[in-house]
């Protein structure tokens, strides 16, 4: 895991005060009650009516994007990676998460290909509930941001049910959904085509914080195009994502 900034809030009080599982427990994949409720509490009341008034300048997020072992988290394929990185309005801040998540299947060849995850990297990784009480610490209260976010979210809810038996609570919006709204006329979807419509810079591809990070910056650059349409706060984009 890496995470950079400043540590403070409810998360590291509750540290603190010893109500989290250690590091140890969670590397060594033994979930507690406490753990377990943890988790749920992170997607308790994410939904709250005053977000829709936040001016998306002044909103909080937290951009993300998963590897996985395949397309279909119903059928067997779990998540490699996690990758995050926290967004003030439109800036990037230097507070980013990664971890692998150790799988219990094999990691397919094209996967390791794609993706530079190996097995024996998965093997030496955190199980699914480390790295997903880490991931979700990190997130905390914030609206989440994916591009192409329909894969992400099925993966994350799929991985939340199967640790605790809640579902992901957190308002999710979609760089794709939102670019292709603005400009349906361009015709493309994938972050390349996108990151290249705008000139922003390509970097590492198919890394869960790489890609998180070249989604915050597609993220950057849609929030004035929004304003030009008079799409001020949350809720604003929420009444025109919803136009046909």
């Amino acid at each position: 895991m890496k995470e950079s900034g400043k540590k403070g809030g409810g998360f590291w009080n509750t540290l603190i005060n010893r109500s989290v599982p250690s590091a140890a427990a969670l590397r060594a994949g033994n979930p507690s009650a406490q753990q377990i409720a943890f988790i749920r509490s992170m997607n308790k009341g994410q939904r709250r009516t005053e977000t829709l008034h936040i001016p998306l300048t002044q909103l909080k997020t937290a951009v993300f994007d998963l590897e996985t072992t395949g397309f279909h988290p119903h059928h067997g394929d779990e998540i490699l990676s996690f990758g995050a990185v926290k967004m003030e309005g439109g800036r990037i801040t230097d507070q980013t998460f990664h971890e692998l998540c150790r799988s219990s299947g094999p990691v397919p060849r094209s996967i390791t290909e794609l993706t530079g995850i190996t097995q024996e990297m998965s093997d030496q990784a955190p199980p699914l509930m480390g790295s997903l009480h880490g991931f979700m610490s990190f997130i905390a209260d914030r609206v989440l941001i994916a591009h192409g976010s329909a894969h992400d979210k099925s993966f994350l809810d799929q991985a939340l049910w199967r640790t605790t038996r809640s579902h992901l609570g957190h308002r999710v919006l979609d760089t794709m959904m939102i670019a292709g709204k603005l400009e349906p006329y361009r015709g493309i979807s994938s972050l390349d085509d996108w990151l290249n419509a705008y000139g922003l810079p390509i970097r590492t591809r198919h890394h869960a914080l790489e890609d998180a990070l070249m989604t915050a910056s597609l993220w950057a650059a849609l929030i004035p195009r929004l304003r030009q349409m008079n799409i001020i706060t949350l809720g604003d984009l929420y009444v025109f994502l919803s136009k046909t």
